[in-house]
């Protein structure tokens, strides 16, 4: 892929705020110029071309995305790998805090789970390369640009990868429904850690399952006993930051 394509206001200004390098940036020419305004001179000041056109051309551009007038055409997004994301936590002095997506099929879950890993502190997110959703212009506007700073690595093999973040000290905790202990107050969240997120519909696959050092699940009081798999990711990395802030 030579091109890759970023949404909306606040996508865009990200990716330039982050040093993510941009070709071209389009707007258009019915675009709010107080949403715009501030994306036109910091292109400016990066020499990056700007064009005005049809809105029309945007909405074929980026089909179904709401783009508020403002598409940037990109290089190909970066995936890093683990060992990178493990460096970054290193560097701060910090126990590595991870996410894991075991098939996460949804881009608006994606971006809506990077949108809240970055809110919390997490390191970097793990997706399989097989059967999960990509970094895409959808998953950008969705995270509202938190794609550009938090690290995502696709592996071959999550099985793997689980088993070399054990090697690592790194303390996987899985979330399912069906387990015995609750997300809060277990104390496994203030070391190093490793939380696995379950596919939208049939949760974490078997193996995924049995290489988890713990089970977790979030205490249900209504009639419907599951949620949306980025609402649930959201309210277990806010646990894992209110239990290391508690700590220190």
């Amino acid at each position: 892929m030579e091109e890759e394509w970023i949404a909306g206001k606040h996508s865009v200004t990200e990716a330039l705020r982050s040093g993510r390098t941009i070709n071209k940036i389009w707007i258009a020419d019915t675009a709010q110029k107080h949403l715009t305004q501030p994306i036109i001179a910091e292109a400016k000041k990066l020499g990056i071309v700007i064009q005005h056109v049809d809105k029309r051309k945007l909405d074929q551009t980026v089909p179904g995305v709401q783009h508020q007038g403002v598409v940037a055409q990109a290089a190909p997004y970066a995936y890093v790998e683990v060992e990178d994301i493990l460096a970054a936590a290193a560097a701060k002095n910090e126990h590595p805090f991870l996410i894991l997506l075991d098939e996460i099929e949804d881009p608006h879950n994606l971006g809506s789970i990077l949108r809240t890993a970055d809110c919390t502190g997490a390191h970097g997110v793990i997706v399989p390369k097989r059967r999960s959703a990509a970094v895409t212009v959808t998953v950008s506007k969705t995270s509202a640009g938190a794609v550009e700073y938090v690290p995502v690595a696709r592996v071959s093999n999550l099985g793997q990868t689980i088993d070399r973040l054990k090697e690592e000290g790194v303390w996987v905790v899985g979330t399912d429904v069906a387990a015995q202990e609750s997300v809060f107050g277990n104390g496994v969240f203030t070391g190093p850690v490793a939380l696995v997120i379950g596919n939208e519909n049939k949760g974490m696959g078997r193996l995924i399952r049995e290489k988890c050092d713990v089970l977790i699940k979030l205490p249900m009081q209504g009639q419907i006993n599951s949620l949306n798999a980025s609402v649930a990711a959201g309210v277990v990395m806010y646990e894992v930051l209110r239990s290391r802030q508690a700590q220190d």
